[in-house]
């Protein structure tokens, strides 16, 4: 069955090919909003009723067919239709960022191209700047995208995988249980991006049919629920052997000395043996980490169960799905103390953002529903667009009426180094910035975000008391794990948040807590672990 994210994808795909060829442009729109409705909804589409999916933002009867015509079948005619008409490679071009319909269809049509290898090669040989519409900045944007399309593909984001994951090993384990099985590679060591589940197991005669794994007719590689498949079948000698070596970088690896000559078939053996202290497989990255377990100094490694509060989420102010009674709500059942809303600011049009009225009104719905839950705290917060002067989005009055404010770049994302890095300080040394927001704007498998100097914006914040965000949004995890090191050197508080937009995405916290302890974050070197009153305090000697 598919996901809610596969027919929200299938139903905004059959948008851009029928603006590709030259629908009626009412039409495309209706599934492009449908889309940006539908990606935000995490009960299941089966689980819904038709009156259910009707209420939903931009949701109507026809999108509602194609919802279930996709939960039914798996496909949808008029997607096919559309699909056999157009070349595999232009189809290739709608799925990159940057690449509308519309400069799609003038490199198929025009420029006769329908090969993502010849659109790469043409953008090489300067041919694009030849067609109007087509610069040479547009050009080398496009190349930049071709490239990290091209670089990216066989890869998933963890958060995809994970729980299918953990089910194909469950069922394994249930199956086999005088055999040992686990988890390795790049979801054991809980990468932002993996290339599928990666299971070693000491059973030899497994059967692939009876535990859910297929072999892919089209690319003869084994699926799982349509995720790549790699079971290796090790000698018991050498289990443990392989769990160490399977699941570290290469330079933790290397550093440790541990060899495919070294047979051993429980991995606390080998790390007794090599006297080194056994530490989580995320934190098995760095040289510093491996003299950490060689020396018995490992830090505490952050857990979900240490945040305290949800900061940085969106209502239906803007564009998240839900209330923020409703968001607050889930909040405490969840157990948080505290949760910031953090709409976003009015120069974010594509996202409804806020304008000064709606601001106001926000704050006094809030002020009502703190009334209402006392011994709960919903905190006045803006994401506030950082302006191309690095400035902020609302005039100084306002912006002081806000309890914290988080600063992010969302528009003119075209800059280097040095453009990008100032903008970023500008926002920085802004007296009424808490937050600095994914500070790359990356979205992982699909942009590779702004270049920044990491150590000039870090040391930034740590000059103006600022705390810098883990986004954790499993398609941002940004800022990335490998700077958390240097930011906790320099002082600076992580904020774990999950840049929720509907309820549900509240869970998303667990995602860029898992990418911070990659990081080594501790603890105290996260700002959301602080209790009701620290973090208020915290906020309070920012004024």
């Amino acid at each position: 069955m598919l996901s809610n994210r596969q027919i929200a994808k299938s139903i905004n795909f059959l948008g851009k090919l029928m603006e590709l060829h030259g629908e009626n442009s009412f039409k495309t729109k209706a599934y492009f909003s449908a889309y940006n409705t539908l990606r935000k909804v995490e009960q299941p589409f089966s689980e819904m009723s038709d009156e259910q999916l009707l209420s939903l933002p931009s949701v109507g009867k026809i999108i509602v067919e194609k919802i279930r015509e996709l939960s039914e079948t798996g496909a949808l005619k008029a997607l096919e239709k559309y699909k056999d008409v157009t070349p595999i490679g232009v189809q290739q071009m709608l799925s990159i960022r940057g690449i509308g319909p519309k400069k799609v269809e003038v490199i198929w049509k025009q420029m006769e191209i329908d090969d993502i290898g010849d659109l790469l090669y043409a953008c090489n040989e300067n041919r694009l700047v030849n067609f109007k519409g087509f610069g040479l900045k547009t050009q080398e944007s496009i190349k930049e995208s071709l490239e990290y399309f091209i670089a990216s593909q066989g890869l998933f984001h963890y958060a995809n995988v994970v729980d299918e994951a953990t089910s194909l090993l469950d069922l394994i384990s249930r199956k086999y249980p005088d055999a040992d099985h686990q988890l390795v590679g790049d979801l054991a060591r809980k990468m932002p991006e993996v290339k599928g589940i990666e299971i070693i197991t000491t059973e030899f005669e497994y059967n692939l049919a009876e535990i859910g794994v297929f072999q892919d007719e089209e690319d003869g590689d084994l699926k799982f629920k349509g995720y790549p498949v790699f079971i290796d079948a090790i000698d018991p000698d050498m289990f443990g052997t392989e769990l160490f070596l399977r699941n570290a970088s290469e330079e933790f690896i290397e550093t440790s000395g541990v060899t495919y000559d070294d047979a051993f078939g429980y991995e606390k053996d080998l790390l007794e043996a090599f006297e080194i202290s056994n530490i989580p497989y995320e934190y098995r990255e760095t040289v510093k980490a491996f003299e950490e377990a060689k020396n018995g100094k490992i830090p505490i490694l952050i857990e979900v169960n240490d945040i305290k509060g949800v900061v940085h989420n969106h209502s239906n102010y803007s564009d998240g799905l839900h209330t923020i009674e409703q968001m607050a709500v889930r909040c405490m059942e969840f157990g948080y103390e505290y949760f910031v809303i953090s709409d976003h600011s009015r120069t974010a049009f594509y996202a409804n953002g806020l304008s000064i009225e709606h601001v106001l009104k926000q704050w006094r719905e809030i002020d009502a529903l703190n009334r209402k839950y006392p011994n709960f705290k919903i905190f006045k917060g803006i994401e506030s667009d950082i302006l191309n002067d690095g400035a902020l989005d609302y005039p100084d009055d306002i912006l002081d009426g806000f309890d914290v404010v988080i600063a992010s770049i969302h528009g003119n994302l075209k800059m280097d180094e040095e453009k990008a890095t100032m903008r970023l300080i500008t926002a920085i040394e802004n007296r009424y910035t808490h937050i600095l927001g994914h500070p790359t704007g990356r979205l992982l498998l699909g942009r590779t975000g702004y270049p920044i100097d990491h150590r000039k914006v870090i040391d930034a914040a740590a000059a103006n008391g600022v705390s810098i965000e883990m986004n954790a949004n499993p398609q941002r995890l940004d800022l990335d794990w490998k700077w958390i090191d240097y930011a906790m050197d320099k002082g600076v508080l992580i904020s774990i948040n999950p840049d929720a937009h509907s309820m549900d995405q509240i869970d998303y916290i667990k995602y860029g807590v898992a990418a911070a302890r990659k990081g080594g974050l501790t603890k105290s070197s996260c700002l959301n672990t602080k209790g009701l009153t620290e973090f208020n305090d915290w906020l309070l000697s920012k004024k």
